[in-house]
């Protein structure tokens, strides 16, 4: 499964896609799903690092704050950039905000894999990526929609989902490697099933909400793509990273966290129903676009770095 996981989360996504066509009443109770099934996977993901890992990932300063700076400081100045040509309608902005203001911390450690990338440092900064966006993105979200946001996005739903979605897979991954450390080789190949299946999920609970409207913003998530290729190794070379931690930079740069903010947009009030919608439509595009990356980033930053010594 892990050679051919890229195949599987793509056939995945296409099954969910047929099945949200094909059953569309189908999505209300699928919505339910979400939750359990992306609690098991990030405790899977979380059941991955050992803390003697997690501590050295802190010592590591500069690629620790490499992805703090790409994540936290270039993504929203080039989201900031983009936002003035963003749809007018306010679900749409919310729902692109969500998802681009928050970085990857699940399958971003295995397209960095895939691309040579330093996974395992990545792997290991994964709680504190989570609880920085946890943090920082209702002050993004209100910083690009004003102080009236509040009428709309409750603090509720984002508590939840951190107890839910972090604190709890956190708690039980460490209990696990604490007192059942024989069951940590068994848990852990079950990362791909329960991210092909988060994926089906997601897509077919979404796929009857996709409107023109919610299309409109698949060109703002290719180019972020486009773009953030170049940013992120603008940064490792800022940090003067080695090739495979500025592959990992450039990936959890690029990649974003829907799977983890859909539980919030699927919180939001019933005028921004397409808000989950668009956030799943990143989802959709982003995965075409690891697939490219895989192969194009090595060779890119293989090429960079070599002018970089040129230079």
């Amino acid at each position: 499964m892990e050679r051919h996981q890229v195949t599987i989360y793509l056939s995945a996504i296409a099954a969910g896609a047929a099945l949200g066509l094909l059953a569309p009443g189908a999505g209300p109770g699928l919505e339910h799903v979400i939750s359990p099934v992306l609690g098991a996977l990030l405790y899977v993901t979380f059941l991955q690092v050992p803390m003697k890992d997690l501590v050295h990932s802190w010592r590591d300063g500069r690629f620790l704050a490499a992805a703090l700076v790409v994540n936290f400081v270039v993504v929203p100045l080039v989201v900031a950039a983009m936002f003035a040509f963003l749809p007018s309608d306010q679900a749409v902005r919310v729902g692109v905000l969500l998802v681009l203001l928050a970085p990857c911390i699940d399958y971003v450690i295995v397209f960095s894999g895939l691309a040579g990338g330093s996974s395992d440092r990545l792997l290991a900064t994964t709680p504190l990526l989570l609880i920085a966006q946890m943090a920082l993105l209702p002050l993004f979200l209100v910083a690009f929609l004003g102080p009236g946001l509040a009428d709309v996005v409750e603090a509720g739903p984002f508590l939840r989902a951190f107890l839910l979605l972090i604190v709890i897979p956190l708690a039980l991954a460490g209990a696990t490697r604490a007192r059942g450390r024989r069951a940590v080789p068994a848990l852990t190949t079950t990362m791909v099933p329960l991210m092909a299946a988060t994926l089906l999920v997601v897509v077919a609970s979404q796929t009857p909400r996709l409107t023109a409207a919610v299309l409109g913003s698949i060109p703002f998530y290719a180019l972020f793509l486009l773009v953030m290729a170049f940013a992120g190794l603008g940064v490792a070379r800022l940090f003067r990273l080695d090739g495979p931690a500025s592959r990992a930079i450039v990936f959890t740069g690029a990649t974003r966290n829907s799977l983890v903010v859909l539980p919030l947009a699927l919180a939001l009030p019933e005028t921004m129903s397409v808000a989950p919608a668009v956030v799943v439509t990143q989802t959709l595009i982003e995965v075409i676009g690891m697939v490219l990356y895989v192969r194009a980033i090595p060779r890119l930053e293989s090429r960079v770095r070599r002018r970089w010594r040129a230079s």
